[in-house]
């Protein structure tokens, strides 16, 4: 009998041992690894015929945003084009005069004050405005970026950087209210005139441009050194779609800005 005990105690230690290790190793935080990847394709259309409740809901969406962008507002005689100009473009004349008339009346309401000049860049053209109907399409085609009107206060002394700047990059950059006399070579600036009037070294000129030149964009730095700037919080694309709607049909501007002598 007291052997059967002293058996049975040592066999419950080793049962007590066993149970205690194999609770420590249960307890052990397991790791987890990726060992396989899977995916699947959905289709967002409806060619397998799998999304017709998707289609079906952002259709009458669709039909609207696309009735508002292919509504007619203007009409234009000819195709106005960036390609076609050395100096001056036709759609570059038209875009500097639209953001110049409408934007004036917001700089004088807020700040009593008249924009002289304006100056774009014949970069952010990004499409023609083609001959015949124009529409709100057009002009998120001709200007698909949120660019807005700033309005930059320059002394004289940098109207002439800012002419220098136009003759040595030699593109059709869109201007308006300037003309820039240069030798026949176009090397070298011999007169500006804004209002009809020789430029001042010291008189402040407020020229209308886009917030990306304003901060020195296409390195136009004499933009980026000024520290009077207005933000007039009106992209430019909206206001070429304001002048269409209150443009029965566009002009076709071929008023030169740069005059070789």
């Amino acid at each position: 009998m007291m052997v059967n005990v002293k058996k049975n105690t040592i066999s419950f230690r080793y049962f007590v041992i066993l149970l205690t290790f194999s609770f420590l190793f249960s307890c052990k935080t397991k790791e987890y690894y990726n060992y396989k990847i899977e995916g699947k394709k959905i289709g967002i259309t409806n060619e397998k015929g799998e999304n017709t409740q998707i289609e079906n809901y952002v259709a009458p969406y669709r039909e609207h945003i696309k009735k508002d962008l292919d509504s007619v507002l203007a009409f234009s005689p000819e195709t106005l084009d960036k390609s076609k100009g050395k100096w001056q473009t036709t759609i570059g004349n038209l875009l500097a005069q639209v953001v110049f008339e409408l934007g004036n009346p917001v700089f004088e309401k807020r700040e009593s004050k008249t924009i002289d000049i304006c100056l774009l860049n014949h970069g952010g053209i990004r499409s023609i405005i083609p001959k015949g109907d124009v529409t709100t399409r057009t002009a998120y085609e001709v200007m698909p970026f949120e660019n807005a009107l700033i309005i930059v206060g320059l002394k004289g002394s940098k109207i002439k950087e800012l002419a220098t700047y136009i003759l040595t990059e030699r593109k059709p950059h869109p201007l308006y209210g300037i003309k820039i006399f240069a030798d026949k070579n176009a090397l070298t600036v011999k007169n500006i005139e804004i209002n009809g009037k020789a430029v001042e070294d010291d008189k402040i000129y407020y020229v209308a441009t886009s917030d990306y030149l304003a901060n020195g964009g296409d390195n136009m730095t004499f933009f980026k050194e000024s520290t009077l700037k207005f933000d007039m919080d009106y992209k430019l694309r909206n206001m070429l779609i304001d002048y269409f709607k209150k443009m029965d049909t566009l002009p076709v501007i071929t008023d030169e800005k740069i005059i070789l002598e």
